[in-house]
C-alpha cells in the first residue's frame, strides 16, 4: 500500500509540473513580461525565494514551481538562480521552529537551537559569498549549463520520455476539462503540486524513517562523511530536507548528537533536497529547466566546498552564540525568525521591485 501510494504521489507530482508549465504557456507574453520584471532584479529574486519558501516551508515546492515557469519560458535561467538561493535560506525555518519546542528547558533548548540554526548560518553565508560571485562571473549557471549539455549529449533527456508519455494524457484531459483556462490550470497545478509532495513525503516517511530512527546512533554519525551521506540519502528518500533536519533537532537537544555531527548531516540534506527539482526538470525535457534544477545542486556543492571546508568555524560559532543569547533573552528567537525569514526579504522586495 505504501508503494502504491508512493507511485500515485509521484505520478501526481509529474502531472502537476506539466500543468504548471502548460498553464504559464497559455497565459501568454503579458504575464511573462510582468514576472520577468520582478525577477530581473537579483535581490528581488532572492527575496522572492526566501519569502515563498518560508511561507510554504518547502524548498521542493518552490524550486519545482520555478522549474515549471522556466520550462514555460516565463523566467530566464539567470533570473531563476537567485530564487533558488533564496529557497535554500527559506527552507531552514522549519527546523528552527522545531527547536522552539524546547524553549522551556534551558540547556536542552540551547543545544536544539544551535543544531537548528547552524543550517541557517551555512545557507546565509553561502548566499553572501556566492550571490555576488554569481552576479559577476556566473559560475553556478555555467557549471549547471555544462552538466546539462553533457547529460543531453548522452541521451539523458530521453531517459524520462516514457514517463512523459504516460503523464501527457492526464495533463491533456485536465486542461480540456478546465476549458484551457490558464488561471484554473495554474490553481489546479499548484494545489496538485503541494498535495502530491505532501503525500510523497508522508509515504516515504512511513517507509523509511521508522527504519532509519532505529539506527540513529554513534555508528551513523561516527564520521562527517557518514553523517553527510545519511542526510543525503534520507532526504532523497523522504523528498524533504525539512523532515530530515528537523529529525536531528530532538537528538541534539537530548545530547545524543553534537553540533559538529549535525552540521555535515544538514549539508547532506541540502544536497538531497535538490533531487525533487531535478526530477521535475527532467520530466519537462527542457534544457533551461534542467539547468536551473542543477544550479540548485551546484549552489549547494560550491557552498559546501567554500563554507564547510574553508570557513567551517563561522556557522558553528554563530549558531552557538545565538543559542547562548536565546537562553537569557528568549524574545531574541522570535525576532531572529521573523526578521530573517519575513521582514528583511519583504523590505528588499518592496524597495527594489
Amino acid at each position: 500500500m505504501h508503494l502504491l501510494g508512493f507511485l500515485a504521489s509521484l505520478y501526481s507530482f509529474f502531472v502537476s509540473i506539466e500543468l504548471i508549465a502548460g498553464g504559464f504557456k497559455l497565459f501568454g507574453k503579458d504575464l511573462a513580461h510582468a514576472i520577468m520584471g520582478y525577477t530581473s532584479n537579483p535581490l528581488v529574486s532572492l527575496s522572492i525565494g526566501i519569502l515563498a519558501t518560508a511561507l510554504v516551508q518547502s524548498s521542493s515546492s518552490t524550486t519545482s514551481l520555478l522549474v515549471g515557469m522556466v520550462a514555460a519560458g516565463t523566467i530566464p535561467i539567470r533570473h531563476a538562480i537567485p530564487v533558488v538561493m533564496g529557497a535554500n535560506i527559506g527552507t531552514t525555518i522549519t527546523n528552527t521552529l522545531v527547536s522552539v519546542g524546547h524553549i522551556t528547558r534551558g540547556e536542552e533548548f540551547k543545544r536544539a537551537m544551535a543544531a537548528a540554526t547552524v543550517h541557517d548560518f551555512f545557507n546565509l553565508l553561502s548566499v553572501l559569498i556566492l550571490f555576488p560571485l554569481e552576479l559577476l562571473f556566473h559560475p553556478i549557471e555555467k557549471t549547471a549549463h555544462l552538466f546539462t549539455q553533457a547529460l543531453g549529449n548522452v541521451g539523458g533527456f530521453k531517459l524520462l520520455s516514457p514517463v512523459k508519455v504516460i503523464v501527457k494524457p492526464a495533463v491533456h484531459e485536465i486542461i480540456h476539462i478546465l476549458h484551457e483556462n490558464p488561471v484554473l490550470i495554474e490553481v489546479v497545478g499548484i494545489i496538485l503540486l503541494f498535495v502530491s509532495l505532501k503525500f510523497l513525503t508522508d509515504t516515504m516517511k512511513k517507509m523509511a524513517l521508522k527504519r532509519i530512527e532505529a539506527y540513529i546512533d554513534e555508528f551513523l554519525f561516527k564520521t562527517p562523511s557518514r553523517a553527510f551521506l545519511l542526510g543525503l540519502l534520507l532526504t532523497t528518500l523522504v523528498q524533504s530536507s525539512s523532515v530530515t533536519t528537523s529529525l536531528a533537532v530532538p537528538f541534539a537537544a537530548a545530547g545524543l548528537l553534537t553540533l559538529e555531527q549535525v552540521f555535515p548531516y544538514t549539508l547532506g540534506a541540502n544536497v538531497g533536497t535538490t533531487v525533487t527539482a531535478i526530477m521535475a526538470a527532467l520530466i519537462t525535457k527542457d534544457p533551461s529547466a534542467i539547468t536551473v534544477s542543477f544550479s540548485h545542486l551546484f549552489f549547494n556543492l560550491y557552498g559546501i566546498l567554500i563554507v564547510y571546508f574553508l570557513l567551517k568555524r563561522i556557522p558553528l560559532t554563530l549558531a552557538r552564540k545565538l543559542s547562548e543569547l536565546a537562553i537569557s533573552k528568549k524574545p531574541v528567537v522570535v525576532v531572529y525568525i521573523v526578521v530573517t525569514f519575513y521582514v528583511l526579504p519583504f523590505i528588499i522586495f518592496i524597495t527594489w521591485r
